[in-house]
C-alpha cells in the first residue's frame, strides 16, 4: 500500500471510529490534535470521562492490536499531558482508549487499553 492510500485509508478508519463512539454516547471534542510531543487520533468525552483514543486499521483484528506499540502508547500518554487541562473539567477523569478498525466488521472499542506512565 502506498503512503497515501494508507493516509486515506487512516483518515477513512478515524473518521469511522468517531462516528462508532458517537452512537456509543460520546461526544468528539477533537480529531488529529498535534501537540509537541505527539498527535492524538480523537479526544472523546461521556459523561465525566474523557477518553484519548488511539485508531489503528488493519486487515485484521491481531494486525490491529498489535499494531498497538509500546512506543506508541507513551507518546500518546505524553502528548495527552499538554492536552488535560484543556479538556478535562472538573471531576472528570481520563484514559486511554483503542479502536481498532477492520474491513467490513464493526470497531473493536478497548477501554483503558493502556494506563498512562
Amino acid at each position: 500500500m502506498t503512503r497515501a492510500r494508507a493516509e486515506t485509508w487512516g483518515r477513512r478508519a478515524e473518521g469511522f471510529a468517531a462516528l462508532w463512539l458517537q452512537l456509543q454516547g460520546y461526544r468528539i471534542l477533537a480529531r488529529r490534535v498535534r501537540t509537541p510531543a505527539g498527535e492524538i487520533d480523537l479526544i472523546a468525552r461521556r459523561g465525566h470521562q474523557v477518553a484519548f483514543v488511539e485508531v489503528k486499521a488493519r486487515g485484521d483484528l491481531r494486525a490491529a492490536a498489535e499494531a498497538l506499540s509500546q512506543r506508541g502508547t507513551r507518546r500518546i500518554t505524553r502528548a495527552s499531558n499538554f492536552l488535560l487541562a484543556r479538556f478535562l473539567r472538573r471531576n472528570d477523569t481520563a484514559r486511554f482508549d483503542a479502536i481498532l478498525i477492520r474491513p467490513w466488521r464493526l470497531p473493536v472499542h478497548l477501554k483503558g487499553a493502556w494506563l498512562g506512565d
